[in-house]
């Protein structure tokens, strides 16, 4: 595999898809028509030099994610929101229209955002803590303790995907998240970029936010291995505290496994493309033509198959094989 440099993730009916800092979301309509939106989007660590710095670039990557990936996931719903166009608006929704005016999406944004993250942070480090801590008595070791906490996290978060995966939004969703790493894996490895070739190629990639969580919930088994408090108040403290840490730390093995064919790092790779098996589903045809359309507005696919891969799509094939026999 050659590593591309794109990237993408899945929104309603949809696929948002970036290459450095340019991303395109294609979505297709109820209608059957596929609409695209073209923008750019600076990351924290172009803007901040400090962010960019190994260890530190992963937590501010990831709220760059969470930002972009909010900020197109609205846009993709907004296709397919009912017809509310006759009602009055109520009396929170009038409040919020008087009190941020314009602004107020981008409020609501912001505001969703950051309950989120907190939900996430209570459920997926609070909670295990929490649930390990009634076994505390009957495990003496530190260690063991440890692990049985990352264990019921892993629990918590495969019981989350198995519950969501039920809803037909979010098994759609799922299906357009396979059709993105599809269409990555098909290029990486050295195929033109078309529904056939897109369809046999792998729906699993080395690079996948999912991946990335499992990494955290393992990082973070052989953090709390070390950190060690008395108090249930210390250590709740602690799983807090260290998240940007076991993020940053997380990330840069998701780096070096996303952009390295050593034997090494497919090993430590395949417990999260394991877990993709979750989060990702095997796409229909339309969806891998949103996903290549996608595709296709951010990245010169052609150029990047005949500097890449020479020996078989040597310079000017494509060109040569556009002209008229």
């Amino acid at each position: 595999m050659k590593y591309s440099g794109i990237g993408g993730q899945a929104v309603l009916e949809g696929i948002m898809m970036k290459n450095k800092d340019t991303y395109a979301t294609a979505v297709r309509k109820p209608d059957g028509e596929i609409v695209i939106q073209k923008d750019t989007y600076v990351s924290m660590a172009e803007k901040v030099k400090f962010f960019s710095l190994p260890f530190v670039r992963g937590i501010f990557s990831f709220a760059d994610s969470m930002i972009l990936g909010m900020k197109t996931l609205t846009w993709s719903a907004s296709f397919f929101e009912d017809d509310e166009e006759d009602e009055a608006p109520g009396r929170f929704e009038s409040f919020l229209i008087d009190k941020f005016g314009e602004k107020m999406e981008s409020v609501v944004m912001t505001a969703v955002m950051i309950f989120s993250v907190f939900m996430a942070i209570g459920i997926f480090m609070v909670l295990p803590l929490l649930i390990a801590g009634f076994f505390r008595r009957f495990i003496p070791s530190e260690t063991a303790m440890a692990v049985l906490e990352g264990a019921i996290r892993i629990g918590i978060f495969i019981a989350y995907i198995k519950i969501i995966s039920r809803m037909d939004d979010i098994r759609r969703t799922f299906m357009y998240h396979g059709s993105e790493h599809k269409c990555i894996n098909c290029l990486e490895n050295g195929l033109v970029l078309n529904v056939e070739n897109v369809r046999k190629s792998s729906k699993e990639h080395k690079r996948c936010g999912t991946s990335f969580l499992l990494i955290v919930m393992v990082i973070s088994i052989l953090f709390f291995m070390v950190v060690r408090v008395d108090t249930i108040w210390l250590r709740i403290v602690s799983r807090i505290v260290l998240i940007p840490v076991i993020a940053g730390v997380s990330y840069e093995v998701l780096r070096l496994a996303g952009t390295s064919n050593s034997k090494i790092m497919d090993i430590i790779s395949r417990p999260g493309m394991w877990m993709q098996g979750l989060t990702t589903k095997e796409p229909d045809d339309s969806m891998i033509q949103v996903a290549i359309a996608a595709v296709e507005e951010v990245f010169d696919w052609k150029k990047y198959l005949e500097e890449n891969f020479p020996e078989t799509y040597p310079a000017g094939y494509f060109e040569d094989q556009e002209k008229p026999a």
